[in-house]
């Protein structure tokens, strides 16, 4: 089974994540999305929140499966029997730190990384931004996907 890891920690999980995952779903048989859970950053939605709210999104679609994990990304994908890991790319800085990241990964583990520029209208949507306006009291409801999962 050709399967690929999605890893983030997807607080919250936007449009811009959607648009990911739906755009490699043709190219996969199991697209795992893979929320990390780092002890050293402060998260508003707890881990469980976030993995119920993306499995309802995708309760639907037997190809996408949610997990939590921790540690290192390519362990999980060792775990999850994924050679593959998607990252999305939204500017050059972002490219310049994905393949130094995919370079030492694949060092390290033989783990592929397919990387996916974002589409043009999703390239300033950032997690970080939805949760900087939703703590002002902004709408966020057109950053983040329409479904069950949704708040």
């Amino acid at each position: 089974m050709n399967t690929i890891l999605f890893p983030g920690s997807f607080n919250p999980f936007t449009v811009g994540h959607r648009s990911l995952v739906e755009r490699v779903l043709p190219l996969f048989d199991r697209v795992v999305i893979a929320i990390g859970v780092n002890s050293q950053k402060a998260c508003e939605a707890r881990t469980h929140e976030r993995l119920d709210a993306i499995r309802a999104l995708y309760a639907a679609e037997p190809k996408v499966s949610v997990i939590a994990y921790s540690g290192l990304t390519v362990d999980a994908c060792e775990a999850e029997g994924a050679r593959w890991m998607l990252r999305g790319v939204r500017s050059v800085t972002d490219f310049e730190y994905e393949r130094n990241l995919a370079d030492i990964n694949r060092r390290i583990s033989g783990i592929e990384t397919l990387l996916l520029f974002t589409l043009p209208e999703y390239a300033a949507i950032s997690s970080s931004v939805v949760r900087e306006l939703q703590a002002y009291g902004r709408d966020v409801s057109e950053f983040l996907p329409e479904g069950p999962g949704k708040p």
